[in-house]
């Protein structure tokens, strides 16, 4: 009973976190307001600088972290970071049209991305270790959870947007975080699979050389998330001209369309091999960035589909890269989410800052879009190189948290 328990709050943990990391994108609009905070793209853009940075120390540091301190610490600690975020944006929302406001977003984002960093790989594993009969199953709950509250970020905006007060959303995120914390506190949220231990210095394993075909493509599908993640409310609004609410809309259509094609995908991986979905993916995704490139304006249906299909494009691709690396890489194996988790950030971080000068320099951003679809398409070219026929099946879809026991692999 107190396993269920733990159980629900590390679930709940998710949906929360889930929120949190899509609380900011979904504000694009107001961020670049002249009613509200008025920044420019550039300053948009660079505001996630410092949250790509401090994601991508915490997924290279999380094992050894997590070793220092404890799983539970750990997991407090990111609560508490993304608390600091929420409360930040939701301060700088009395200040917006000051000078003080904008330091006090970058302060914000870089919380986030602590609390994100250490939340996520936290979360996961203790999800491992409370359902340790069926690992698969209780990972990919979790990472739709997750899903849930990326896709209802927007809409929560949307709403509150609508009632003349948009800053409720970090106010609820910021009060369910309190409240997670405090039912938190009294768990023992500890695992009972031992993270594992690196080598000395002298005997480390070396870094294979495919880690960099797994990194490249990492870092790549970065970009392309991040492409429709940050900068699709924006392309909506000032491209095309549609109300925030609309763009709203779409950015929730992209999110909702990452979770279910991943949980979908996990359905069907026995009669639709993991390989082939590795393989079309990217393709389906360069066509919607190309659709999105070419999105005529008063046609607000079809900007939504165009993306939720970037969303179905995007969906399977970082998990299955993680899961491919972890079971090709073996001498590796407990570094490599880690590594691909940093280089994805790090294409985060491109695509969330570079749109933003580009735009000052006269880059309309439907063409952006298009350049990203020949991203894409460099993508789809790679996964052929990363996951070779020959590589066979993986054993599970989503990634397995460290300690984790390995299944047997699926006949293929």
């Amino acid at each position: 009973m107190a396993a269920r328990g733990e159980a629900r709050v590390v679930y709940a943990a998710g949906v929360v976190q889930g929120v949190a990391l899509v609380t900011f994108p979904a504000a694009s609009t107001i961020f670049t307001s002249p009613a509200d905070y008025g920044l420019s793209s550039s300053e948009y853009g660079a505001m996630f600088l410092p949250q790509a940075l401090t994601a991508i120390t915490a997924a290279l540091l999380g094992a050894g972290l997590t070793r220092g301190v404890g799983t539970k610490t750990l997991y407090l600690v990111g609560l508490g970071a993304n608390l600091a975020a929420m409360t930040l944006l939701l301060a700088s929302s009395t200040v917006s049209g000051e000078t003080i406001a904008y330091p006090m977003l970058l302060v914000a984002t870089t919380s986030l991305g602590v609390g994100f960093g250490l939340t996520v790989p936290v979360i996961n594993t203790l999800t491992a270790s409370l359902h340790p009969a069926k690992v698969d199953g209780s990972v990919l709950v979790l990472n739709a959870l997750l899903g849930v509250g990326t896709a209802a970020a927007p809409v929560l905006v949307a709403a509150f947007d609508g009632l003349g007060a948009w800053w409720g959303l970090p106010l609820l995120v910021a009060v369910l975080l309190v409240g997670l914390i405090l039912v938190s506190v009294p768990l023992p949220l500890s695992t009972t699979a031992a993270v594992p231990t690196p080598a000395p210095p002298s005997t480390r394993a070396a870094i294979p050389r495919r880690f960099w075909l797994f990194a490249a493509f990492a870092l790549l599908y970065g970009i392309c998330e991040t492409m429709n993640g940050n900068w699709a409310q924006l392309d909506v609004t000032k491209e095309l001209g549609e109300s925030a609410t609309v763009a709203s809309i779409a950015l929730t259509a992209f999110w909702a369309s990452v979770t279910l094609g991943r949980v979908g995908f996990a359905a069907l991986q026995r009669s639709f091999p993991t390989r082939r979905t590795f393989h079309v993916l990217p393709f389906v995704l360069s066509i919607a960035f190309v659709l999105v490139s070419q999105l005529p304006t008063g046609a607000p249906v079809l900007a939504v589909l165009a993306f939720a299909l970037a969303g179905f494009g995007c969906s399977a691709l970082l998990p299955l890269t993680i899961t491919f690396g972890q079971e090709e890489l073996v001498a590796i194996s407990a570094s490599v989410a880690g590594g691909v988790i940093a280089f994805y950030q790090m294409g985060y971080g491109i695509a969330a800052f570079g749109a933003g000068p580009l735009q000052s320099a006269g880059v309309d951003l439907s063409a952006l879009f298009g350049f990203t679809g020949v991203v894409a398409l460099a993508l789809g070219v790679l996964s052929f190189v990363v996951r070779r026929a020959r590589h066979g099946e993986p054993s599970s879809f989503h990634p397995r948290p460290p300690g984790a026991a390995t299944p047997t692999p699926p006949p293929t």
